[in-house]
């Protein structure tokens, strides 16, 4: 079965806080969350878990 094609879900990119290297990726509702999403994520460039935020 096909997906639905849905405008409000974007693809984001996080960032670590502390050396800015883009690790991740993940899909965000822009309705529902209209600020930078954060959630703490293990580095492995650091090797350590922090913050990680939205970029452009």
């Amino acid at each position: 079965m096909a997906k639905k094609k849905t405008e409000s879900r974007v693809i984001i990119h996080l960032a670590c806080t502390q050396c800015q290297e883009r690790t991740y990726t993940t899909v965000k509702n822009k309705k529902n969350d209209a600020q930078r999403l954060e959630l703490k994520k293990y580095c492995p460039r650091c090797r350590v878990h922090t913050v990680h935020r939205e970029t452009k």
